[in-house]
């Protein structure tokens, strides 16, 4: 199976985005955005993937950050497609690691399935599984 990331071009530049591009095409991704449900992908935005990296998570950090630029916000559908499974540590995190979401949009650009993203991108460590994974 040839994977879309093995056909993106990649630039990289000191420039900011934010010089780059013009603020209405920025969607800015981050976990804590309201903008999930009905969340797509546009080939006419640039989305914004770890905008922060960081060792430890502050929570709305990111979006705050996206909204004193005025910029577009959405997340990963994780919520409404999947459902927090009981592990030892109760643990449940919406927050991926780069790689993770870039997975995640890749494979929904191919598939158009949220279900086969978030399956292929979201580990089970997250705390979160397919409703079907359920027993």
């Amino acid at each position: 199976r040839l994977s879309l990331s093995c056909i993106f071009q990649i630039d990289t530049t000191e420039e900011s985005y934010l010089d780059l591009f013009p603020l209405d095409a920025i969607v800015y991704l981050t976990p804590d955005s309201e903008n999930g449900k009905y969340f797509n992908i546009d080939p006419h935005k640039v989305y914004v993937l770890g905008g922060l990296v960081d060792e430890s998570i502050h929570k709305k950090l990111t979006l705050q950050r996206a909204q004193e630029k005025s910029l577009q916000t959405a997340r990963l559908p994780i919520r409404e497609y999947m459902v927090k499974t009981v592990n030892t540590k109760n643990y449940h995190s919406e927050t991926l690691a780069i790689n993770q979401v870039f997975d995640v949009l890749s494979t929904y650009y191919e598939t158009r399935s949220w279900s086969a993203a978030l399956k292929a991108g979201v580990s089970s460590g997250k705390g979160y599984v397919l409703p079907d994974a359920v027993k």
